[in-house]
């Protein structure tokens, strides 16, 4: 019988004190059980290869999908949310061409090392109440956090297949606490989308082939952070600014009115990455890049792949004044700067003005002369 033994009133009590002490928004009781719609969606996200080059998705998808799988004793699972919410909407930035956007969540601390910390506090303290055995999750497990936390009744997954909440809106961390403890369940949250489509129209590379569905490969999170080589040519224009994640499906949403201000001052943003120049990163080596970002998610993309976002930006600042930082990357130790220079820099001089730049240059690197046959095309057409 569940909770046996157990005053499951005072355990609730007790966690939605802890969760609240520690910086928590909102926390909720889900079953350790996956609904088939949400498994459904999954295994239709791998099969249509929505996924992209993330291939742990599919090797891990039995276990992804079931909670039993990954741990099979575990009988409930605690999700809580905490906020990170933003003091200025975040699409404001994206008109400053010669301005870098990054992500909210990235602005500041990696939320890894500040909510697992908190987590394992909270279980525990379970740990201590029930006997029963605990396991913490943040984000690089595979847990599908946000079909349980709907299950736990902490939002629902929107159009953009985010969680949303009517009471936080849509910035907001999710962690995980497995129990084998047999805890009362939550109220599942219901949909509130309606007839809204204000994050799909609001996105500048159409990631979302239909409402509650993504396609990865189309994302600008993606690509900026994921995807490791160049970045496809479709998608360089409509990347703007972003030069890691891209907020505008959250930014977009209506319930956002409701969200509050990051409380926790490790999750508030760095005055230099709100809306830092392009420029101020184009000279980093590796070494400047890993101590201007110690402690933040960024550097786990490493100072090529963030050189190649910038660069992007770069190109699309029309600021004739990056001209000369672009081109002294050209001649970088990185192959995939290199050819991303040369994309930038054909977009700031055009392509008549490119060659002087190229003297020098190993035009037969096969990732500059894939740029050059591009641009090549690109005139020609």
């Amino acid at each position: 019988m569940p909770g046996r033994g157990l005053d499951l009133k005072r355990i609730r009590q007790r966690l939605e004190q802890d969760a609240g002490d520690l910086g928590f928004s909102a926390i909720g009781i889900a079953p350790a059980r996956m609904d088939e719609a949400a498994k459904q969606q999954l295994k239709s996200f791998v099969a249509n290869g929505w996924h992209g080059s993330m291939t742990w998705m599919e090797e891990t998808l039995e276990r992804r999908s079931d909670p039993a799988r990954l741990w099979p004793e575990c009988r409930s699972v605690i999700m809580l949310a905490m906020n990170y919410g933003p003091d200025i909407n975040p699409l404001e930035n994206l008109s400053q061409k010669s301005r870098a956007n990054i992500s909210v969540y990235a602005r500041n601390r990696h939320y890894h090392d500040i909510v697992k910390g908190r987590l394992k506090t909270i279980a525990d303290r379970l740990k201590s109440v029930t006997g029963k055995d605990v396991k913490v999750f943040v984000d690089t497990a595979p847990v599908m956090e946000k079909p349980l936390a709907q299950q736990a009744g902490l939002g629902w997954q929107g159009k953009h297949t985010n969680l949303v909440s009517r009471v936080h809106g849509s910035w907001f961390f999710l962690g995980s606490i497995f129990t084998e403890a047999e805890l009362a369940k939550s109220e599942p949250e219901t949909d509130h989308c309606g007839t809204c489509r204000a994050c799909l129209d609001v996105c500048p590379t159409d990631a979302f082939p239909e409402p509650y569905k993504l396609d990865a490969r189309r994302c600008i999170s993606y690509l900026t952070i994921e995807h490791e080589g160049p970045i496809p040519y479709e998608f360089r224009k409509p990347m703007g600014n972003r030069i890691y994640g891209c907020d505008d499906c959250l930014a977009a949403c209506p319930w956002n009115k409701f969200a509050e201000i990051a409380k926790e001052a490790k999750l508030k943003a760095r005055a230099d990455l709100v809306s830092p120049a392009v420029e101020s990163f184009l000279a980093l080596d590796d070494a400047d890049f890993r101590e201007h970002f110690i402690g933040s998610p960024i550097k786990r993309i490493g100072r090529n792949r963030f050189l190649r976002n910038v660069l992007i930006a770069a190109g699309n600042s029309e600021d004739a004044l990056l001209v000369a930082p672009i081109a002294a990357l050209l001649k970088d130790g990185d192959a995939l700067v290199r050819a991303t220079a040369v994309w930038a820099l054909g977009e700031l001089v055009g392509a008549d003005g490119l060659m002087p730049y190229l003297a020098g240059i190993d035009l037969n690197d096969a990732m500059i002369r894939a740029e050059l046959d591009q641009i090549a095309g690109r005139t020609n057409a």
